[in-house]
């Protein structure tokens, strides 16, 4: 049975935050993680997105805070996206509500003037991107010389985006004495690495075996030829509008991102759907996921830079229009949907030059991604000529992958002839040897 909020050691002020915020039972993540972070331990969390981590270490935090004290931060929050830095932010607002503590969230894309002058009034919390942090820290604007609680948010996708560095730069200037707390979805290599850089005989809470998905999110694949059938396939679907009533579509590139909200905004209207990629500005990425989480609009088109930080609760849908070449992101991606309690559908769309990394996913997940067919009122496109050569050419570099000594299909097809001119020239000889038997030349002309 799961326990109430009520039996953790948290004081009256966080459990009415708590309960105003509509939390009632702790997800599993929160009943591992609250009791030996409020006993002071390392804590190395194993846990996929949606299953409540980030209350899981903000509240014992706050709860050891207590209240606003002197000017420089006591706690720092480290995330790798600014959409999930203010997404923390957002929830240590939430609870502590009824407190006097001062956050202040930092991040790149905007220019550091506000963010400085907040910090100079006073924070108890920082939570911000590794680079701004550091950042803010050279140029004199933050001094770290209280920090007590040092987080790592997302810590594979730190990994991914290159972050390694300047964790180890940050960890070089924080006091040596303080309590260190690390979450990741998956175990790389490079986490395991920065773990052991990071944490003092950490507690390891795993609430799912790595690099699982929601139990709640159901999983399909659709097998499509090429890009055109993708498209209208995504149409068939959106035309069903009490089904797929709020829903993310993730793209691997800013180019598919934008090309697909256009073809919405023409076929569904404008008031609909919007998209977010690193192209657009900081404003229009917190405008449009609000905008999103307020329920303003029913699809939002995404590339991974956004598939951490967007927590709503009630996404009906994630369609991954394109497999993620990170095959990490496809736990990241359908993490959106199925959130705490809640379920979701996770919709996948796979040409066969994508299958390769499906098998990698399915590898790594754990479990096989069930295929259903294309529903019989999709219209199937041709796939055009300079698809199929782009799509070969993926293949073959996949097989290389693989084989080393895999020469390509071009190479493949000359062998083939090769082989065929030779079986020619054969069965000619023997043609020629039995004629000769009998006293004529099959290949010479009379």
């Amino acid at each position: 049975m799961a326990k109430s909020f009520e039996d953790f050691k948290l004081n009256r002020q966080l459990l009415n935050a708590v309960a105003e915020a509509g939390y009632q039972e702790a997800t599993p993540i929160q009943e591992k993680a609250i009791a030996p972070i409020l006993s002071g331990q390392d804590i190395f969390g194993i846990a996929q997105t949606g299953t409540g981590k980030t209350a899981a270490f903000v509240l014992p935090i706050l709860m050891q805070l207590k209240y606003a004290q002197g000017d420089s931060p006591r706690a720092l929050i480290l995330s790798p996206t600014r959409e999930l830095a203010m997404q923390i932010a957002e929830q240590v607002k939430v609870f502590s509500t009824y407190t006097d503590l001062r956050s202040v969230v930092v991040y790149g894309g905007i220019g550091p003037k506000t963010q400085k002058e907040e910090i100079a009034k006073g924070a108890d919390i920082i939570i911000g991107t590794p680079g701004r942090f550091l950042d803010l820290y050279l140029s004199g604007d933050l001094n770290v010389r209280s920090l007590k609680f040092l987080v790592l948010d997302e810590a594979d996708k730190m990994m991914d985006m290159g972050f390694i560095g300047t964790i180890h730069r940050i960890l070089e200037i924080v006091p040596r004495k303080r309590q260190n707390l690390l979450f990741s979805a998956t175990m790389s290599d490079l986490v395991q690495k920065i773990a052991g850089d990071f944490l003092k005989n950490p507690t390891v809470i795993e609430v799912a075996p790595q690099a699982t998905t929601a139990k709640a999110v159901t999983q399909v694949l659709y097998k499509v030829p090429n890009f055109k059938t993708k498209i209208n396939l995504l149409q068939h679907l959106l035309k069903d509008d009490e089904a797929f009533k709020r829903l993310i579509i993730f793209c691997k590139t800013k180019t598919v991102a934008d090309n697909i909200f256009s073809f919405i905004e023409r076929r569904f209207g404008a008031e609909v759907v919007r998209v977010i990629h690193a192209n657009k500005g900081q404003n229009t990425r917190i405008n449009s996921i609000n905008d999103f989480k307020e329920g303003n609009i029913r699809v939002l088109v995404a590339t991974d830079v956004a598939s951490r930080g967007i927590d709503v609760t009630e996404v009906s849908h994630v369609i991954n229009f394109d497999v993620p070449i990170i095959i990490e992101d496809y736990v990241h991606r359908i993490g959106r949907t199925g959130r705490a309690f809640a379920k979701g559908d996770a919709l996948t769309f796979c040409t066969d030059a994508e299958y390769y990394y499906i098998k990698k996913i399915e590898k790594l997940i754990r479990e096989t991604i069930p295929a259903v067919s294309i529903p019989k009122e999709v219209f199937i496109e041709e796939t055009p000529y300079q698809e199929q050569q782009d799509m070969a050419r993926e293949i073959d570099m996949q097989k290389r992958k693989e084989n080393p000594d895999f020469k390509g299909a071009f190479h493949e097809k000359k062998n083939a002839k090769k082989i065929e001119q030779s079986e020619r020239e054969k069965a000619r000889a023997k043609m020629n040897k039995k004629s000769f038997k009998k006293g004529k030349r099959f290949d010479k002309k009379k």
